[in-house]
């Protein structure tokens, strides 16, 4: 019987490698056929056919399972090493090819953040991108987190910077920084320095907080609700720049995130710690799970924390911006 007569294998997906190869590469990263399935917007079952047809073809089992995660096997850490670039490429052809026309420098970078974020974390950020990257056209998207998860959605921005307290599973969050729950009083303030301060000694004095709309409100209302203390807020005004000045005043104390908090602050303020009853905040870089980053918007996260993005779980929780 000649070679001619012998039937040759056929997967219908060959003919878009790319799909399988996508699919292989997210549960990799993410660990799970589930994750890969949401973050590429398509069913469980069509990623595990997908791997199911891969390995069938290259004759060796991928993945391993490492209590709840999957883990690539040998020869499926071989296959990851020798796709990733592949996919990477091809998903970001359309932004190489418009950097490679217009430049090396050339492009813009749109990133979302809170008004606290662009004012106390940023700026030194900002001046080592603007230096390193003179011709990038920067725009800082003043928004909080719902706004800022919107923009990241709709594609308006690249990346987001800032809190969130519940990750949607379309998105990634890699915390960076964390800060300390503060009280703050004017130096003068009786709580400022009393011995062993309790929550309930908050209670006579009215608060100045954020608007209730914002995470802020509600997490000083929880810890107040669980602890059964009472409380009373004063004003609710945006800004911490704003609440520091009316606490300064006298009109109220605040609980605020030791982030708001500069050397200018020291003689007008006194700061103690609400640790043992406040969670602390964290802060960091939000992205669209499966989306391309753009050289610029990698360049700007590596300023931020090198290798963030690199082999993580991606959905690390921490908490909103107020």
């Amino acid at each position: 019987m000649s070679d001619a007569s012998i039937p040759t294998p056929r997967f219908p997906y060959k003919s878009d490698r790319l799909k399988p190869l996508r699919a292989f590469c997210q549960t990799v990263r993410l660990g799970s056929v589930s994750r890969a399935a949401e973050a590429l917007f398509v069913s469980q079952p069509a990623i595990t056919l997908q791997l199911q047809a891969l390995e069938r073809e290259l004759g060796v089992t991928l993945f391993e399972r490492i209590g709840r995660r999957l883990a690539p096997s040998p020869e499926g850490q071989v296959l990851y090493e020798l796709a990733q670039p592949l996919v990477e490429g091809i998903d970001g052809l359309d932004a190489v090819f418009r950097q490679k026309v217009s430049g090396l420098d050339v492009g813009e970078l749109n990133i979302a953040a809170n008004s606290s974020t662009i004012l106390y974390l940023l700026p030194k950020i900002v001046e080592n991108f603007r230096r390193q990257h003179p011709e990038v056209r920067l725009t800082l998207h003043n928004a909080v987190t719902a706004d800022g998860t919107d923009l990241l959605r709709s594609d308006a921005v690249d990346l987001a910077i800032g809190s969130v307290l519940d990750v949607p599973a379309d998105l990634s969050y890699a915390p960076v920084y964390r800060f300390e729950p503060l009280l703050i009083t004017p130096p003068n303030h009786p709580l400022a320095k009393k011995a062993d301060l309790r929550l309930e000694d908050l209670s006579p004095y009215g608060l100045i907080l954020p608007p209730k709309r914002l995470i802020t409100y509600r997490l000083v209302d929880l810890v107040f609700q669980q602890n059964r203390v009472p409380y009373t807020v004063a004003l609710e005004v945006g800004g911490w720049e704003v609440i520091k000045q009316y606490v300064a005043m006298g009109m109220g104390i605040s609980i605020v995130s030791s982030i708001c908090l500069t050397d200018a602050d020291r003689d007008r303020l006194t700061a103690r710690s609400l640790a043992q009853w406040f969670p602390a905040r964290s802060y960091g870089v939000v992205v669209r799970k499966g989306k391309y980053l753009s050289p610029q918007a990698r360049d700007f996260i590596e300023l931020i924390q090198p290798h963030l993005f690199e082999r993580r779980d991606y959905d690390e929780s921490g908490h909103s911006e107020r």
